[in-house]
């Protein structure tokens, strides 16, 4: 196989949400793979945090504060790494929250927060930097669902709605940019151990017991666990993968 199929050298990526979690993990396996990276957040402390993390091993990375919910915001931020950089190549869509309560009890104004940063923030930058990568002749976009993309719980309608919808706007945008050379695929995590899940496993009872015994691994995802799919989502190995939803997690979505 040909080392450069997996070269990212002198690409540029953007990762929004990449300051913690599997967004940084993304990050990280962009960045050993050669690309330039771009932390989107709006936590500028947490953001410059992950830009140094990412360069103490030489990566060129910067932070861009935004909220990718905010059409005028994402714009500014395409226009201003375009400006910066030169060029976008990479896109991960990874920003997201939850807002635990079953839906009877959800406030509308809980449901439409949840919306707008994990499904409406992946349509505001994939339109935005659409007209950059037809430029540049291709790019990647790498939109980061869920389990919830596949199962129903009762403790996350929005989310669920939310990372449902996302791999029916990656196959949508698949289809729409395929002429354009540009691959959009999904990433599915399974059970992860991030803050937001750590989280989880304090507000549902017996969660971490039910997540093992389903998982075949064994064991609860790493972030670091990331790295390869980010890196063979974002080059030229994937080439001929678009519209894919991939799930990354241990062998839980396939467990009789």
């Amino acid at each position: 196989m040909k080392p450069e199929l997996f070269d990212l050298r002198g690409k540029v990526a953007i990762v929004t949400g990449g300051n913690g979690g599997i967004g940084l993990g993304m990050a990280r396996g962009l960045a050993a793979a050669g690309a330039d990276i771009v932390i989107v957040g709006r936590n500028e402390a947490k953001s410059m945090a992950a830009v140094a993390d990412l360069t103490k091993d030489g990566t060129k990375a910067v932070s861009v504060v935004a909220d990718v919910a905010n059409e005028t915001e994402v714009t500014a931020m395409i226009e201003r790494v375009t400006r910066e950089l030169g060029r976008i190549d990479i896109l991960v869509n990874n920003a997201g929250i939850n807002i635990r309560k079953p839906p009877h009890t959800l406030e509308i104004a809980e449901w439409e927060s949840v919306i707008a940063t994990n499904l409406t923030s992946a349509f505001l930058c994939s339109r935005a930097v659409h007209p950059v990568m037809k430029e540049g002749r291709g790019g990647k976009i790498i939109n980061i669902g869920s389990m919830m993309s596949i199962f129903g719980a009762s403790f996350a309608p929005a989310y669920a709605a939310s990372k449902g919808g996302i791999v029916q706007f990656t196959r949508s945008c698949a289809v729409a940019w395929a002429a354009d050379n540009i691959q959009v695929n999904a990433v599915l995590p399974g059970w992860i151990d991030t803050d937001l899940t750590r989280r989880a496993r304090e507000e549902v009872a017996g969660l971490h017991d039910k997540v093992l015994a389903r998982t075949p691994a064994a064991r609860w995802g790493a972030v670091a666990d990331f790295a390869g799919i980010a890196a063979f989502l974002a080059s030229n190995a994937s080439d001929f993968v678009t519209g894919a939803a991939i799930p990354v997690d241990g062998g839980f979505s396939i467990m009789g």
